[in-house]
């Protein structure tokens, strides 16, 4: 049994438009902005990481000349090791240890990552015609069922606190 000992943020018991921009920062990045704060920390990791994917692939291809195939494989790895390192240091901040040991957590990870592409791929292939929808609306909406999804696997599988 250990004790479990809740630290109170301080400006927690300040309304949010009457706190200064630099102390919601603040508040934002700590552990007591609770599931809104993991919410909005995992949209800027993903904004992040989707940016960083997107413009490395795309550098990489068109200003370096690299094969498209190859630079879009460089992309996607990079893109996963960049948002797992932001899942586990910036999204998931607690005041206790994770639950998981790193490797067990990069296990977990991964299987994440691919059933998403395994989704994905099933999705697009086969909905667009069986709903009469262009692959494109198919493919934002599963990401965005797939992101909310993630969201709360990630919270309570791969990146939960140990208490």
């Amino acid at each position: 049994g250990h004790a479990v000992v809740r630290i109170r943020c301080s400006v927690c018991t300040v309304p949010a438009t009457k706190r200064p921009l630099a102390d919601r920062a603040s508040h934002l990045r700590s552990p007591d902005s609770g599931a809104v704060g993991q919410g909005v920390r995992y949209a800027i990791a993903g904004t992040a990481v989707a940016l960083w994917y997107l413009l490395t692939t795309t550098v990489l291809a068109d200003v370096f000349g690299v094969a498209f195939q190859l630079a879009l494989a460089i992309g996607f790895v990079t893109a996963l090791l960049l948002h797992f390192t932001l899942q586990r240091f910036f999204v998931w901040v607690h005041h206790s240890e994770f639950a998981l040991d790193l490797g067990s957590q990069l296990r977990r990870y991964l299987v994440v990552a691919g059933a998403q592409y395994a989704i994905t791929a099933a999705s697009v292939a086969g909905l667009p015609g069986a709903l009469g929808l262009p692959v494109t609306v198919v493919y934002v909406a599963t990401v965005i069922a797939l992101a909310s999804t993630n969201f709360l696997v990630f919270r309570g599988g791969v990146f939960h606190a140990e208490h």
